[in-house]
């Protein structure tokens, strides 16, 4: 694999090495694999978090925002000392403090469709952290016509979903979730509030499909929308087919060029916020 674990690295990992489902193989696949995080707040923090922790070797941080204190509820991969710092910068001292083993690169700025895809292209997995619809799209299209796989999800009061994108080998966000709703139609975190500890679980369940999907092992979220419900305690998958008529993945796609979704919603992207879509 290219890779010799040093001691301190098999020390570090031990107790996923000794899985029969990881091992050494399966370790040097995580340390070669490259994941870029789009967004370092609620979703972002633990996901990133985690893949850290599991030692993916190079993970890729984008966001624009500084860090606020109305933030700490959540998004774990900031502290009080770091308020008013970039989360990008907040979020790389936090895994490497964690684990000194791995590279993180730092994106300080929002993903446009003049910018994506040169960074996604860098990358062998994306995460959707996001917390808006313009973003949500724009990452999914860019997905598609590059032919990577991304792990989305979304939080909203004490609710959560979750999808993992194979581009065409399932459907993919608009198959389910064709355009974005007007706006004002789904009220964002700020507004309606959310359970920080929601977006620990959501964030989870995203590190674990990631290091599922380098490890090539378990059965994904393709094909399904992951819906949790904290106040049940109630997890439920719904199944989501590919639409030929889909106008990105589709037969014939209609949409063969990025746009900016913040003018197609009428917003700028970072009032056009959601959490969640509910089905």
């Amino acid at each position: 694999m290219g890779i010799t674990l040093s001691e301190a690295q098999i020390e570090r990992y031990s107790r996923q090495i000794i899985l029969s489902e990881v091992g050494g193989v399966g370790q040097r696949k995580l340390l070669q694999s490259k994941v870029l995080i789009i967004g370092c707040g609620g979703l972002g923090s633990p996901c990133a978090y985690y893949l850290a922790a599991a030692g993916v070797g190079t993970i890729g941080l984008v966001d624009g925002d500084k860090v606020e204190l109305n933030n700490l509820q959540r998004q774990i991969l900031h502290s009080t000392n770091t308020v008013g710092k970039l989360k990008v910068e907040s979020g790389k001292e936090t895994l490497l403090s964690l684990n000194p083993d791995i590279q993180v690169i730092t994106y300080p700025f929002r993903l446009t469709s003049e910018n994506i895809l040169d960074i996604i292209k860098h990358f062998d997995i994306i995460v959707d952290g996001t917390d808006n619809f313009p973003s949500r799209y724009l990452i999914n299209d860019a997905c598609v016509m590059t032919n990577k796989p991304f792990f989305h999800a979304a939080i909203l009061k004490f609710f959560g979903q979750a999808m993992t994108i194979i581009p065409h080998q399932g459907p993919c966000y608009r198959c389910f979730f064709s355009e974005p709703p007007p706006p004002g139609m789904v009220p964002s975190c700020q507004e309606a509030g959310v359970l920080g500890a929601i977006a620990g679980i959501m964030g989870v369940i995203q590190a674990t499909e990631v290091l599922k999907f380098i490890l090539g092992k378990g059965a994904l979220l393709t094909g399904n929308l992951l819906i949790v419900d904290a106040l049940e305690m109630n997890f439920t998958k719904h199944t989501i087919m590919p639409k030929n008529d889909c106008a990105v993945c589709g037969d014939n796609p209609s949409i063969t060029k990025l746009i900016d979704y913040e003018e197609f919603c009428g917003l700028r992207a970072q009032s056009c916020n959601t959490a969640l879509s509910k089905i």
